[in-house]
């Protein structure tokens, strides 16, 4: 399907907000993947469907998540704020006939990440992130950081997420751990022998 084609089917399955919302994360994926070599079109494309399924009843989206055998079923016992984004990847394949792995994968690891993301997944998961409708404490922070180092962005973006939820006593999905654990960098220290 073409650009155009992409958005009106968007455009359909969620709010105007969110579909500002939408536009705002196709801008700053494209620019990420601008700087940091991604493919642009896969960016595009991905965050264009990133959000596909957000406003489906919980009911139709447990049951697509209960009966797909690769979708993990541990989602269900977490938020169902990260639903959307395994669901959304099997719809678009189905109902949109979106077969690149690279694509889905950026669309249904843009809420959770994961350990060892991809170029293309990180790019679309921060470009969620710090498009330019998002306003939450830090985001300008965030939005900095992203100009110079995009796995160091992407785990404060993580991190973020992970004190909101802990603040909030929820439970945190182990994927969104593991993703900002393999992004920080761990820091040696220069251990001098006492003699």
């Amino acid at each position: 399907m073409k650009r155009e084609q992409l958005l009106e089917a968007v455009r359909g399955q969620i709010t105007k907000h969110r579909y500002e919302h939408t536009l705002g994360v196709v801008e700053t994926a494209i620019r990420l993947a601008e700087k940091y070599g991604a493919d642009k079109e896969k960016a595009e494309t991905a965050a264009i469907l990133h959000d596909y399924c957000k406003f489906w009843p919980e009911d139709k989206m447990r049951n697509i998540i209960e009966n797909t055998p690769h979708i993990p079923k541990d989602l269900l016992e977490y938020d169902t704020e990260l639903w959307h984004a395994h669901v959304g990847a099997e719809v678009v394949r189905r109902d949109l006939g979106i077969e690149d792995e690279e694509i889905l994968d950026a669309i249904r690891y843009h809420t959770s990440g994961r350990e060892n993301m991809t170029l293309l997944e990180k790019v679309v998961c921060l470009a969620d992130y710090i498009e330019p409708g998002r306003q939450f404490p830090g985001v300008d922070e965030l939005r900095t950081a992203a100009e110079e180092d995009l796995d160091r962005a992407l785990a404060k973006g993580l991190g973020g997420t992970i004190t909101f939820l802990v603040n909030r006593e929820k439970r945190i999905y182990p994927l969104t751990v593991l993703a900002r654990n393999s992004l920080v960098k761990p820091k040696m220290k220069n251990v001098k022998e006492e003699e």
